[in-house]
């Protein structure tokens, strides 16, 4: 029996009424578990109204009084997150661990947006002229929109809505429709806390959906998530309305290794890191640069961890790694391992011979592949896979490794691993990537700083969360005001001077 999944429009769930829906599967057993309601355009509306009146109440609400809805969701959130990551794990099928560090990055977000009384404050001059004084505010927009992608979804929601809501605003998401139950966890929560009913919204949908909240009139800002193509799609429409738009797109995440980094050290990164959730994250190790001799034995140690990673169900206790989200993203990630060895890379591990062997059940698993010898004109290492493939690219010296990271068009995350201190000041200087680990593998900003890359990593201009994010959901204000006495005040016709 499948459930259906609707929406949460004004505090409360909300049945689809377009007719049309999407079916939502167990990603490890390849059977439906659900569909969802699709929205259409009139459906959009009824929601961005609700959010609308939400927001003009909202707004005017103290900031003690956000801070203390901000910390009860939070603690809810602590309180529940087991049952959120069981939630994550049946449609996305990641295995548990990786769901419950998903919740954990996302209650960062939360916890840092309670201390929006201190990240709200203004500024203040006395007596920029005679008898003036000068104060800054930031004000919120109003209605704001989140469109999110499947791989998180619970720690994406959770870097816009949280800092969009203690801001002020009204939120208004459109989940993946691949995995929507989590939002819809999410805004029970939200109610718990205290939150007024049309704060926080829910909009199932797909390209419809995605479409009317890029035009419609009462919707200020738009955050999104998801690969690079339709993030450019959504800051070119959303900016044509007129809107605010923060879209982060794809990745192609290096590994720079030094000849002189610990090889255990170093293969025990790229395997977590590009490994871990199936590789459908946007901070995934997707190459690795060997510079050297450090090329042989690093791809032999990283060869040999593979063989000991159990993939299964994301519920079982000593699975690794999950399936893919799709049988369709299954099929394409197989693809590129194909067109890989066809262009003459060599297939150390193959994931596809991984699959026919030990998943004999209809789940979307592909297993674990390691490709050598890579080359920069191979679809394995220009394009965004988005699974569980490690190319190695071969280099003979630091400063080709770096010119080859920097020629790539994404540059969203990297990472350097060595002991040479000069050359980890050198990369972090040079490195034309806007995220950055020093032997760290995946360097995800804690969420008092802000995330996003450069290059066809990011649309707009304006990072998410963090500081970056308070900024882009509010607007400066800067009052000047003047009290004259009433026994000197006189007409004065000249522009305002400062003396």
């Amino acid at each position: 029996m499948t459930s259906h999944i609707g929406h949460w429009i004004d505090g409360a769930p909300s049945a689809s009424a377009s007719g049309r829906t999407a079916p939502v599967f167990d990603p490890a057993t390849g059977v439906q578990s659900g569909e969802v309601g699709l929205a259409d355009a009139k459906e959009v509306d009824a929601a961005v109204a609700s959010a609308v009146h939400a927001a003009t109440q909202w707004r005017f609400s103290s900031l003690s009084k956000r801070a203390a809805v901000l910390f009860t969701f939070r603690e809810l959130l602590n309180a529940r997150s087991d049952d959120l990551a069981a939630i994550i794990t049946a449609e996305h099928g990641k295995v548990l661990a990786d769901a419950a560090g998903e919740i954990a990055r996302g209650l960062e977000n939360a916890e840092y947006a309670t201390g929006i009384p201190n990240l709200l404050k203004g500024g203040y001059s006395e007596q920029v002229s005679t008898g003036v004084d000068v104060h800054s505010v930031r004000q919120p927009l109003g209605v704001v929109a989140g469109i999110t992608p499947f791989n998180f979804p619970a720690m994406v929601p959770l870097w816009m809505c949280c800092n969009a809501i203690a801001c002020g605003n009204a939120f208004v998401l459109k989940p993946s429709e691949k995995d929507p139950s989590a939002s819809l966890f999410l805004a029970e929560l939200w109610k718990d806390a205290g939150l007024p009913d049309g704060v926080f919204t829910v909009v199932q949908g797909d390209k419809v959906a995605v479409d009317r909240i890029l035009s419609h009139p009462d919707i200020a800002a738009v955050s999104f998530v998801g690969s690079t193509p339709i993030a450019r799609y959504i800051y070119e429409t959303g900016t044509a309305n007129g809107k605010r738009v923060q879209a982060l797109g794809g990745a192609k995440n290096h590994m720079l290794v030094l000849p002189d980094a610990e090889v255990d050290v170093a293969a025990d990164a790229a395997v977590s890191a590009a490994y871990g959730a199936a590789g459908e994250r946007c901070m995934a190790v997707a190459v690795v640069v060997a510079v050297g001799d450090i090329a042989d034995p690093l791809v032999a140690a990283i060869k040999d961890r593979l063989s000991s990673l159990t993939i299964g169900h994301g519920t079982a206790e000593d699975t690794d790694m999950g399936p893919l989200i799709t049988a369709a993203h299954r099929d394409k990630v197989a693809s590129y391992v194909a067109a890989g060895a066809s262009a003459g890379a060599t297939l150390v591990v193959d994931g596809r011979d991984r699959e026919a062997s030990d998943h004999p059940e209809h789940g979307f698993f592909l297993g674990t592949t390691l490709i050598d010898h890579v080359t920069p004109d191979m679809s394995v290492y220009t394009d965004e896979i988005f699974g569980p493939v490690l190319s190695v690219v071969r280099v003979d010296t630091f400063e080709e490794g770096l010119a080859l990271i920097n020629g790539h068009p994404y540059a969203n995350g990297t990472a350097i691993f060595t002991r040479d201190g000069g050359a980890a000041r050198t990369f972090q200087q040079e490195v034309l990537v806007g995220m950055v680990g020093v032997n760290v593998p995946i360097p995800v900003p804690v969420a008092y700083y802000s995330f996003g890359g450069w290059k066809s990593s990011l649309f707009g201009d304006s990072h998410m969360y963090g500081p970056e994010g308070v900024t882009f959901y509010t607007r400066g204000k800067v009052v000047t005001t003047r009290w004259p006495d009433p026994a000197t005040s006189r007409v004065d016709l000249g522009f305002p001077r400062t003396r």
